[in-house]
């Protein structure tokens, strides 16, 4: 059972760092959220591998089926994919990002050797139980955890406005078109070009 959960695992971590790399290496940005949607997917089924039921829910929840569905949508609404231009990455781009790789791993690998890789041993007489399904974690952020949870949500709320008053006041100004207002301008210049176009009538 062991080496199957294992050989899983391997297999799932494997997927993750796949999608990921295509994720951030796809030409099409539609294809790039596909395989940001495919990763958040796979880490719900690695949450699930460790038996941690309620972050996998909240990763599928949460990851894939609220945040990627807004990445689309606004890639949708603010993006021209249809004629957006082939950016390849030259040698300047596959240079920083072996640098940024290998800054990584450096600043990784003293966690990982010097970590303990076992699993965590049942509670003892008098010892408290720690927090591991959704009823206990809901307890705790109603109890222990009730005053960082409401700041976390006042901070949301604030960043939430935040950002509806920024993209209010820049409305008029920006440069991107949504694509009613794409479809709108379409429209009305082919109203004008067949208006122009059209001969007066001889008297």
């Amino acid at each position: 059972m062991n080496t199957l959960i294992q050989i899983l695992f391997l297999v799932i971590g494997a997927f993750i760092l796949v999608a990921a790399v295509l994720a951030v290496t796809a030409r099409n940005i539609i294809h790039a959220a596909l395989w940001l949607i495919a990763s958040f997917f796979a880490v719900g089924a690695l949450y699930f591998l460790m038996e941690a039921e309620f972050l996998g829910v909240a990763q599928v929840l949460v990851y894939v089926g609220a945040i990627s569905i807004l990445i689309l949508f606004a890639i949708m609404l603010t993006r021209d994919t249809t004629n957006a231009e082939d950016h390849r990455m030259d040698r300047r781009w596959w240079t920083a990002l072996v640098a940024a790789a290998a800054l990584f791993g450096l600043l990784l690998a003293p966690t990982v050797l010097t970590t303990e890789w076992a699993t965590v041993p049942p509670p003892q007489p008098g010892q408290p139980a720690g927090i591991a399904t959704a009823r206990e974690i809901g307890t705790a952020f109603m109890r222990e955890y009730l005053l960082p949870f409401e700041v976390a949500s006042i901070l949301l709320l604030v960043a939430l406005v935040g950002a509806i008053v920024i993209a209010f006041e820049e409305r008029d100004g920006r440069r991107v078109l949504t694509l009613a207002e794409r479809v709108r301008l379409r429209r009305r210049a082919s109203v004008q070009r067949g208006g122009s176009g059209a001969q007066p009538p001889r008297e």
